[in-house]
């Protein structure tokens, strides 16, 4: 392992089983988001919270278009037996695919296992796998946006990440930044490289400035 994955690198690409059958992550993306998260191991309960949370949120994924995916270090029919007592606990399935990675191979290539972690999930526990808690956003370009890794005990805010995947977007389409806890529809940061004189064509209406370097506009679109 050379490390976890940068903000900005190109997010590894892969061939897997999921419940939805073999694919090639790359190509499963196209040219759409994608959110991968990893879990440690089946049936532990906080992972359980947050599989049902997130399906319980795919409509939002859906229409951010953004692809959701999850990964355990188990194999997949473990994950589908998994599923029934996601359903029964949480009210809804896991309604995305999931990765099985049994052989550690997916988890060791995106950083979150050492290399001599072995080739097998068999006799390991989800405390040995506790680095794999991981959450990447990924653009289309296929390089990570985001990275979040979680400790075991902290189960992961998916309105924060879908807030994040809301920035992104727009920060990708505009040339702003948004501020610290930002909600759409709030005002946003013109960006540093933007010049005042170029700020003007884009922003005919002027904006509130703050200090030189902190000038705030409507959020575009809105």
């Amino acid at each position: 392992m050379s490390g976890p994955l940068a903000i900005g690198s190109l997010a590894p690409d892969f061939d897997a089983l999921t419940t939805d059958g073999p694919i090639r992550f790359h190509d499963w993306l196209g040219d759409a988001w994608g959110v991968l998260f990893s879990h440690p191991k089946d049936f532990t309960p906080v992972c359980t919270t947050e599989l049902g949370t997130v399906a319980k949120l795919k409509p939002e994924f859906d229409k951010r278009g953004v692809k959701v995916i999850g990964l355990s270090v188990d194999p997949i029919d473990r994950h589908a037996a998994w599923a029934q007592d996601i359903a029964e606990t949480q009210g809804t399935a896991p309604n995305f695919p999931m990765i099985g990675d049994p052989d550690l191979t997916v988890s060791k290539l995106y950083g979150m296992l050492p290399a001599d972690a072995g080739e097998s999930c068999e006799g390991r526990t989800a405390v040995d796998n506790q680095t794999v808690r991981n959450v990447y956003i990924i653009g289309p370009d296929k390089k990570v946006k985001l990275l979040l890794c979680y400790p075991m005990t902290a189960g992961r805010n998916f309105d924060e990440i879908l807030r994040v995947i809301d920035s992104l977007q727009l920060t990708a389409a505009h040339r702003v930044a948004t501020p610290a806890d930002w909600k759409p529809g709030e005002e946003v940061i013109i960006v540093t490289a933007v010049s005042d004189e170029e700020a003007k064509g884009i922003y005919p209406n002027g904006w509130r400035a703050e200090k030189p370097y902190l000038r705030y506009v409507p959020q575009p679109g809105t």
